[in-house]
């Protein structure tokens, strides 16, 4: 079963975003909070949307997607980042993950969006493989780039 997100969810979906952490071999990059994942989701300008798989017989949240709005001035119209896409492994081969992006599909086309657009880490074969079955296509044209910390400090003048 696919759900959105509520603030009860909040504990579960940081579990979930530190197993995500975990699995990229990143978990000493997370910094994120309950109080921060909280405030991005359910506060008063909400920038990023949750959804829940759960398991159906235990109802319990064995994986996430988290996502937020992008905009296409190509298209005049809006589309859907992927920020995290999470299938606890023992839930894995159950259809979640399908069933997570089948949600984000149906809202993009019931909205009216041109894409649902994510980024896949390149040693990630199971995930690649995954997407490619979907009949997902990678960009190899466009090669993503990230400032953070002190060159963003400084771009930014302070």
């Amino acid at each position: 079963m696919i759900r959105e997100a509520t603030e009860a969810d909040i504990p579960a979906v940081h579990a979930l975003v530190r197993e995500l952490a975990a699995y990229e071999k990143l978990l000493h990059e997370v910094k994120a909070t309950e109080a921060q994942l909280h405030t991005a989701l359910f506060g008063p300008n909400p920038a990023a949307f949750a959804l829940i798989a759960e398991d159906d017989t235990s109802g319990e949240a064995v994986g996430f997607a988290v996502y937020f709005l992008n905009f296409s001035t190509w298209e005049g119209v809006h589309g859907i980042y992927l920020e995290d896409l999470f299938v606890r492994p023992e839930a894995r081969g159950g259809g979640h993950g399908k069933a997570l992006l089948k949600h984000l599909a149906g809202i993009c086309t019931a909205r009216g969006y041109a894409r649902l657009q994510w980024a896949v880490l390149d040693w990630n074969e199971p995930g690649i493989g995954f997407y490619d079955s979907l009949g997902a296509v990678p960009e190899r044209e466009w090669i993503g780039y990230r400032l953070t910390g002190d060159p963003l400090a400084r771009l930014a003048g302070a």
